[in-house]
């Protein structure tokens, strides 16, 4: 009796309490009295009397799909899962995803060409046409924003696109007015609207300077300040170039015709635009710009005093004293 006690405490049961261990049977049927039939078995039986079979688990451990474990014996069971449908389903949400993406990017677009397109372009027009008397005020922060918001939202190409487009058809009514000025006053009418192209430029291209940073000297390997310039020298000054060059000869060979300022202005304008323009009248931009003429030589040395003697004697004839003499230090022959 107490061998079957002691026995009997090894018996113990799985995690699913199935109390049919092969050393309990042997035990109890070793102990049963002859003549006794055998104990029925623990585990419950199904009706058409076969036992009924272990319970299993799912096993993790393989990517081929989910194996089971047996309860008892840790052995993998043969039965594997149905083929996982994973592929297909990543197929069609990057689908979706795409779709999703380019509904996103219409409305963005629509965003821009209703939202913010519109209120930039409207300080553009003012920062391009400063009138005096319009003492309307514009938001540099919040131009900034527009602008910084339109090249986070991937509309940097679209946005210098209308940015270079709205000054271009600026600049075209700017050279209309020029061709109606009197031939008298345009190297004036010209340095007026070269100054305030320019005051503007001082006032848009700093509010542009994330396109800038981002796109213009990033993809297009330029720079804004220099595209603005060149749009200027496209659509007005080389418009009038033919007109304003003799002009500006002339005033030159006589003083005082021209205000000194608005000829320097001018000339220094016509040769940020354009270098090569100097070539076209180097006596003209050589007076306001330096190193216009090549370098000199030992060797045109009196050439250049006869051209000194010549320019005093033309500027003594002109009006224009030499002035007083008598404190000049005499020579030592004297």
């Amino acid at each position: 009796m107490e061998a079957m006690e002691d026995d009997s405490s090894e018996v113990k049961d799985d995690h699913n309490h199935n109390y049919c261990g092969g050393k309990v049977r042997a035990v109890l049927s070793s102990q049963v009295p002859d003549g006794v039939g055998a104990p029925e078995p623990v585990c419950p039986t199904v009706p058409g009397g076969e036992p009924a079979k272990r319970q299993a688990k799912p096993w993790s451990g393989s990517p081929l799909g989910s194996k089971f474990m047996d309860s008892d014996t840790g052995s993998e069971s043969s039965e594997v899962s149905e083929p996982d449908c994973s592929a297909a389903s990543t197929e069609d949400k990057f689908r979706l995803d795409s779709t999703s993406k380019f509904l996103l990017n219409a409305m963005a677009v629509e965003d821009y060409r209703k939202n913010h397109w519109p209120n930039l372009e409207e300080a553009i027009d003012r920062l391009l046409i400063q009138n005096l008397s319009d003492h309307i005020s514009v938001s540099y922060a919040q131009i900034y924003g527009y602008v910084y918001k339109c090249v986070c939202q991937q509309h940097s190409e679209l946005l210098y696109s209308d940015l270079t487009s709205k000054i271009s058809a600026h600049l075209q009514q700017v050279s209309t007015q020029l061709q109606a000025s009197p031939t008298e006053n345009l190297i004036e009418n010209f340095n007026i609207a070269l100054t305030e192209y320019l005051a503007s430029l001082q006032c848009i291209i700093p509010v542009f300077i994330y396109l800038n940073k981002f796109y213009i000297e990033s993809k297009l390997n330029r720079d804004l300040k220099e595209d603005l310039m060149k749009l200027f020298a496209d659509h007005v000054a080389e418009e009038h170039l033919s007109k304003l060059m003799p002009l500006l000869i002339k005033a030159h060979s006589m003083p005082f015709q021209v205000q000194p300022s608005t000829m320097a202005s001018v000339v220094k304008g016509l040769h940020s635009l354009r270098p090569e323009w100097a070539q076209l009248a180097p006596a003209l931009f050589s007076s306001f710009i330096p190193q216009i003429h090549p370098p000199a030589v030992e060797s045109q040395l009196p050439d250049y005093a006869d051209r000194d003697r010549k320019l005093q004697m033309e500027l003594s004839m002109n009006g224009f004293p030499r002035g007083d003499q008598s404190r000049k230090r005499a020579s030592e022959d004297s």
